[in-house]
């Protein structure tokens, strides 16, 4: 069985403290269920961030 993901993109502009990237990282596991798959850190300070949660699939019982 195969596992199929949705993915989120989310964008922390520069000037942003690893404090506060990691509240937001947090705030998104912990309510949406996202986990970290990549992070981007530019040489200006930016940070791009990929976010992954698997995707549920339901089948009918009957």
């Amino acid at each position: 069985m195969s596992r199929t993901y949705e993915y989120r993109e989310v964008s922390l502009p520069r000037g942003t403290s690893r404090d506060k990237a990691r509240i937001v990282l947090t705030e998104y596991a912990e309510y949406g269920k996202w986990e970290l798959a990549r992070l981007r850190l530019y040489p200006d300070g930016r940070r791009r961030v990929w976010l992954r949660r698997r995707v549920m699939r339901v089948s009918r019982t009957h």
